[in-house]
């Protein structure tokens, strides 16, 4: 009962923090600068860190018995905050690809800048919904069945594999499945609305492109999930740590997005690092049972694909602008 108190104290939390952003910190629709979106970026980073320190306490002392059902039998604290951090880069790093594709859908439909946030806004709160599910049912399957985390890590080695032999096509809402399918069973305007979701066409309602963009977003955060939301279980079987370490790597997406869309092609190895990540947590799911990597030691690696990419691309960005003598 008590762990029931503690997850509905954490969905209030993430409610106000929710109506501070959209009516406080984007109360009026703007076009978002990189100054604001840094500051924003930071705040969200800074309440993230915050709750990790809570997450300390609360495991550390057993507050809601959320130690007592957990696998932190030493140091409950260290390690149950140890392992937040852990998943929520490796959640806030796999949600970089969220953007690559936000990013694209933008360009394509021509979503104005000062509508983008709106979109993103309601983007975000559908993926939280959505990942609430998929945790819940994902922790239920590692609870009951201990292959089930084979299947999750051969699941990634094949998403990682398929981004290196992928072919990377742009995207075409004529071509587009599911944008086919919704043109089929409902009306959709070519033009905007204001910031509106919803329009008219001769009498009838119909979507605007900005509903059009924030259903292929949601539609492809469901996919990334599939990928980020397994990697964490690497980390942890812990369904609170999971759940929360995935929310608040979601909630700063949208001002990271602001912060790297203007970057996106200084940082283009960081995709690369990305494959490497997805092969490292699937390699280490497969010989979990031969291999155990202490959770510092994997925050480590981590760290260090990471860091890898973003100096790689910084060098070729540099030495691609050096100019010639």
């Amino acid at each position: 009962m008590l762990q029931v108190e503690a997850w509905a104290i954490f969905v209030v939390i993430v409610c106000l923090l929710l109506a501070l952003d959209l009516g406080v910190l984007n109360k009026k629709e703007h076009v978002m600068s990189t100054k604001e979106a840094l500051l924003t970026t930071s705040f969200w980073v800074f309440i993230a860190l915050l709750f990790n320190v809570l997450v300390y306490f609360v495991y550390e002392h057993n507050w809601f018995e959320l130690a007592s059902h957990s696998q932190h039998f030493d140091n409950p604290g260290k390690t149950a905050a140890l392992e937040f951090f852990t998943g929520y880069i490796i959640e806030k790093s796999l949600s970089l690809d969220n953007i690559f594709v936000i990013a694209m859908l933008f360009s394509y439909f021509k979503i104005p800048q000062q509508y983008q946030h709106r979109v993103l806004f309601w983007g975000i709160l559908g993926a939280l919904v959505f990942r609430g599910v998929m945790i819940v049912i994902g922790a239920a399957l590692v609870q009951k069945f201990d292959w089930i985390m084979y299947v999750f890590g051969a699941l990634l080695i094949f998403s990682a594999l398929k981004m290196i032999f992928g072919k990377e096509n742009e995207f075409d809402a004529d071509k587009n499945k599911m944008v086919q399918w919704i043109r089929k069973i409902y009306p959709v305007s070519k033009d905007f609305d204001g910031n509106k979701f919803f329009t008219r066409i001769n009498g009838k309602r119909a979507l605007t492109p900005l509903m059009l963009a924030l259903i292929i977003i949601e539609a492809s955060d469901v996919l990334f999930a599939v990928d980020s939301i397994p990697a964490i279980f690497v980390i942890t079987k812990d369904p609170f740590i999971v759940f929360t370490s995935n929310v608040f790597a979601i909630l700063g997406l949208r001002s990271l997005y602001f912060v790297l869309v203007s970057m996106l092609n200084k940082f283009r190895y960081l995709q690369k690092s990305l494959i490497v990540l997805l092969l490292f947590i699937g390699i280490k799911m497969l010989l979990m049972e031969v291999w155990h990597l202490p959770t510092q030691i994997s925050l480590l690696i981590i760290i260090l694909i990471l860091g890898a990419g973003v100096v790689v691309s910084i060098y070729k960005d540099r030495k691609q602008n050096m100019p010639i003598n």
